[in-house]
C-alpha cells in the first residue's frame, strides 16, 4: 500500500519499531513520512520512487542523496543537513534525523548564505568522483539564447558568440569541488535552533558553490518562488557567504559570480520545474507564449535575469558583449509585453 511505512526487519533492528507515521506533502518522485517509533523518537522515512522515471534512475538518484547527506554529514556544531541514520537501497528507503522547524522569519537570508558556504566548504578534491560534477549550459543552450535574439529581432554583437563559448569553459565544473545542494530553494532550508538545514539532495554534485550563490542575484533559478534581492540585502548575503567562505578554507571563493548569473540565464530549462526539463527548447517558447511556473512567468524570469547579467557585466572583460545584448533584450521583452510584472521580494517567501 502507498501509505505504509517501507520498513523492513533490517530497519526496524537498527532504528526501530514504527508505531506512528504521517504521510508527507513530496514529490511525485518520492514519499516522505513522519514517523514516531516505539521508543517515542521521531525520525523522517523517505522512500525515492520511479515518477515516471526507469527503475534504474530512481536508484541514481536514491545513491546520489544518500551521498551527498552523508558528505554534508561531515558538519558539525552546527549541522546543515539531518542525519542519515540508517539506509534500505534494495527500497530505496533512507531513515533521517527529524528536524524541528522554526518556521517563519524576515531575516532568513543571512543564515541561509552562512549554511549555503558551510555546506559547500565540506568537499575537496579529495572527493571527487564522490557525486557527479554538476550540470551547466551546454553549447545547444548558448544557441538557443542567440536563437531567441533573433525571434526578437535583437542584433546579436559580433564577439557575443566567442563570449560564449569562453562562459561554457569557464563554467566547466571539473577543476571545482564544492558540495552543491542542486536544488536550494525555500521548503528545502529548515530553520533549526542552531542555523539552517537544507534536506532534499537528490540533486547533489560536486562544482563551483558560485553556481548556488548566484541564486540571490539571479532569482532563485530552479525554485517555483522566484524571488529578486536587490542593494543592501543583497550585498549583506554575499558579504556572509564569502566572510563564511574564506573563515573555513582559508581562501577567497574561486570564480566570477557574473559568470554563475550568466550561466543560468542562457539556460532554458531553468525557466520551467524538473518534470519539463529536456523535454524542449524552453527559450524557443517565449516569443510565441509566456508559460507560467510558480509565482512568475517565464518572460518575467527571462526579464529579471536579462537585467541582472546586463548590470553585472557593464565593464566584464569577457562579457562585455553579452550584458549588451541582454540589456536590449531585456527591454525588447518590456517593449512587447509591458505588463510584465517584477519578481516578488524575499519578503513574500513561502514557508512551509
Amino acid at each position: 500500500m502507498p501509505n505504509r511505512v517501507p520498513f523492513n526487519e533490517e530497519l526496524r533492528s537498527s532504528v526501530g519499531t514504527p508505531k506512528q507515521a504521517e504521510l508527507l506533502d513530496s514529490s511525485p518522485r518520492s514519499r516522505v513520512w513522519r514517523v514516531r517509533l516505539a521508543d517515542g523518537q521521531l525520525v523522517i522515512v523517505k522512500q525515492i520512487t520511479d515518477g515516471g522515471d526507469v527503475a534504474a534512475d530512481a536508484d541514481t538518484r536514491f545513491a546520489r542523496e544518500v551521498a551527498g547527506l552523508r558528505l554534508a554529514g561531515r558538519a558539525s556544531r552546527p549541522a546543515v543537513a539531518p542525519a542519515v541514520l540508517a539506509t534500505d537501497p534494495s527500497s530505496r528507503v533512507m531513515v533521517l534525523e527529524h528536524l524541528h522547524d522554526l518556521g517563519r522569519t524576515d531575516d532568513w537570508m543571512p543564515g541561509y548564505a552562512e549554511s549555503l558556504a558551510r555546506l559547500h566548504a565540506l568537499t575537496g578534491p579529495a572527493d571527487a568522483g564522490a557525486l557527479p560534477g554538476s550540470s551547466g549550459p551546454t553549447a545547444t543552450d548558448a544557441e538557443s539564447f542567440l536563437a531567441l535574439a533573433g525571434a526578437l529581432d535583437v542584433p546579436v554583437p559580433p564577439a557575443v558568440p566567442d563570449e560564449l563559448a569562453g562562459l561554457l569553459d569557464r563554467l566547466d565544473p571539473t577543476p571545482h569541488h564544492a558540495l552543491l545542494h542542486g536544488d536550494p530553494c525555500p521548503g528545502n532550508d529548515l530553520r533549526s535552533a542552531d542555523g539552517v538545514r537544507f534536506v532534499d539532495f537528490e540533486r547533489a554534485s560536486l562544482g563551483n558553490g558560485l553556481i548556488e550563490l548566484a541564486y540571490f542575484r539571479i532569482g532563485f533559478p530552479t525554485c517555483w518562488c522566484a524571488m529578486s534581492v536587490t542593494a543592501a540585502p543583497l550585498a549583506e548575503v554575499e558579504d556572509v557567504y564569502r566572510t563564511t567562505w574564506r573563515g573555513l578554507t582559508g581562501k577567497d571563493v574561486p570564480g566570477d559570480l557574473a559568470d554563475a548569473c550568466a550561466g543560468w540565464l542562457i539556460q532554458g530549462d531553468a525557466l520551467v520545474e524538473r518534470a519539463h526539463r529536456g523535454t524542449a527548447d524552453q527559450l524557443a517558447r517565449v516569443p510565441a507564449e509566456d508559460f507560467t511556473w510558480g509565482n512568475a512567468s517565464a518572460r518575467e524570469r527571462l526579464v529579471h535575469r536579462l537585467s541582472v547579467v546586463a548590470h553585472m557585466t557593464r565593464d566584464h572583460d569577457h562579457l562585455h558583449a553579452v550584458g549588451h545584448l541582454s540589456s536590449t533584450m531585456a527591454n525588447r521583452l518590456l517593449e512587447n509585453w509591458p505588463k510584465l510584472r517584477p519578481l516578488p521580494t524575499p519578503e513574500t517567501r513561502p514557508w512551509y
